[in-house]
């Protein structure tokens, strides 16, 4: 690239900043390259200069972070519905009847949508690493409890601690992605940060269902103890802290409380490179740490907006058709084909191979239209650099690759029903078990990704806002599929799912085509807000 055309396109890059405060100015359009393609075409710079980067952390660190962040999240999908194959075992040895113990499953759903609420405030005030490390001890404790109790009201308790400790990780998971990523890059991070809360309930039954069989019930909650504590090592040694209220960027050495093993050495290795800690910077993020108990009236704060409400709602809509499935394979693979405990657990693996493509390919295509859209609105794309996205259509450039996902997810549901009540080869089950779990985990990241995009400041409080909703809805329609399924038989029930999620789209497509107006009128709303308070601090220090 000449210097001539660089400057052009720093000129270019410059001009369509200010525009951003300037909404009746005319965009100028970035540069494009035939040679390159769309990416290059919408890049007015694609590396902003070292005090301009939205992380300090390199791509590799980035990833592996994020890795290890969805490795946590993990635990709580496991832990849920690992024990599923030993219900029956379990309620036998304590002599207890099937309702009791489906009441755990129940509890452990409810604290799955309620524990993240605490969980996310606490971390977004004093960092992802207190958190983690809380979450963790609270549930290696109750798997301990629970792999040496032989008592229903212990059971219940235990679960209900197991559910609390784990079902954070999936809030700081998100969080620690909205963290670190910004969002031009932030379709493929997102996606792969949500999968690990779509496997769970998909691979974790034909691992209850193996520890169930070759040892027993208890052996389920000794492997998790063992599981979970040979990954919180590592995780408390090494794991950075990455939140921005705590770190900034990353650049700022976090409290001694926050430290893991290498933050002595990357900060000291920055020192020498010249790169030294902004101490204003630094002093202010001091001022706002605090370790207080979480209010989780922030989370309801997210719920009550009626664009996070939209997005929550098909969020949850299309994780409860997940579960519904999930919940209702056993007694339909049963009843349909004779199955016993162990084919049934088999017919899981499309649907969580469908899950893992999705992860693979969602963020991809994601990203793409990001890039494809900023192209048209002549929007700069900046890799590590976050940027205003008020007037940057983000609920289009997502909801575009979620819709077609949404409408296969229902057609496959329906197809479902009707292929396992007419009692079809088993070939058809299959094929749309995979086609399921790909269309419903894809459009469920794509809104995981958007909740995280409009509350930028916030992202671990947003996905336990989305957990909330995903959970409960979830409980209910786990409890009610088989009910359904013996009133109705399967092609109606699940026609009355599928239903349920053609029936909610307009609203998706309403969101896509207002969306970008009520974020507006939401900044300028709290924009005046914070005129206002500054305003009145500024009367009250000038009195006498």
């Amino acid at each position: 690239m000449t210097t001539t055309q660089h400057q052009r396109e720093q000129d270019a890059l410059e001009e369509n900043i200010k525009i951003q405060s300037d909404p009746d100015a005319t965009p100028i359009e970035p540069l494009e390259s035939d040679e390159k393609g769309i990416q290059n075409s919408v890049s007015a710079i694609e590396q902003p200069s070292d005090d301009d980067l939205y992380s300090v952390f390199s791509p590799t660190q980035k990833k592996l972070i994020v890795f290890t962040a969805s490795l946590a999240g993990f635990f709580s999908p496991l832990s849920g519905s690992i024990y599923y194959p030993a219900l029956n075992t379990i309620a036998e040895d304590l002599g207890i009847t099937s309702t009791k113990v489906n009441l755990t499953v129940t509890t452990y759903m409810i604290v799955q949508g309620l524990a993240p609420m605490l969980t996310a405030g606490f971390s977004d005030g004093a960092g992802r690493r207190p958190a983690y490390i809380a979450c963790f001890i609270i549930y290696l404790a109750a798997n301990l409890g629970l792999a040496l109790q032989n008592n229903y009201a212990a059971l219940l308790v235990l679960r209900c601690l197991q559910s609390g400790g784990s079902s954070g990780t999936i809030a700081l998971a998100n969080g620690v992605v909205g963290d670190t990523i910004t969002s031009a890059e932030r379709g493929s991070y997102v996606a792969f940060a949500s999968v690990s809360s779509i496997l769970g309930p998909t691979l974790s039954p034909i691992l209850g269902g193996l520890l169930s069989q070759y040892w027993n019930w208890h052996g389920i909650f000794w492997f998790l103890l063992a599981f979970g504590g040979v990954f919180f090592i590592p995780l408390f040694l090494f794991f950075p802290e990455t939140c921005r209220n705590v770190v900034g960027d990353g650049s700022i050495p976090p409290p001694k409380l926050n430290w893991n093993l290498t933050d002595k050495i990357r900060h000291e290795n920055r020192e020498k490179a010249g790169l030294h800690v902004d101490d204003k910077k630094q002093e202010e993020l001091r001022k706002k740490y605090r370790l207080r108990f979480p209010n989780p009236l922030s989370t309801l704060v997210v719920l009550a907006d009626l664009e996070s409400a939209l997005i929550l709602i098909a969020s949850g809509l299309t994780l409860s058709c997940f579960y519904a499935v999930s919940t209702g394979a056993s007694t339909a693979f049963r009843s349909v084909y004779g199955f016993d405990d162990m084919q049934v657990a088999l017919m899981f693996i499309p649907f969580g191979v469908g899950g893992i493509v999705s992860a693979f390919t969602t963020g991809k295509a994601v990203d793409w239209n990001y890039r494809r859209h900023a192209k048209i609105n002549g929007f700069p794309f900046i890799k590590n650099k976050q940027q205003d996205m008020t007037e940057f259509p983000l609920e289009k450039a997502r909801l575009e690759i979620a819709m077609p996902l949404f409408y296969l997810g229902a057609l496959t549901i329906l197809g479902y029903g009707w292929v396992m009540d007419k009692h079809v080869s088993l070939a058809g089950p299959i094929i749309l078990l995979f086609v399921m779990g790909y269309a419903l985990t894809a459009a469920f990241q794509v809104y995981n990704i958007l909740i995280v995009d409009i509350y930028p400041g916030k992202p671990a409080t947003a996905s336990a806002a989305n957990n909330i909703v995903r959970c409960e809805m979830g409980a209910a329609t786990s409890a009610a599929i088989v009910p359904m399924t013996k009133a109705m038989g399967n092609g109606w029930a699940y026609t009355l799912l599928a239903f349920l999620l053609i029936a909610y789209s307009p609203a998706m497509l309403l969101l896509m085509k207002s969306g970008i107006k009520w974020r507006r009128a939401k900044k300028q709303k709290q924009e005046e807000q914070a005129a206002k308070i500054a305003k009145s601090t500024i009367n009250e220090s000038e009195k006498p």
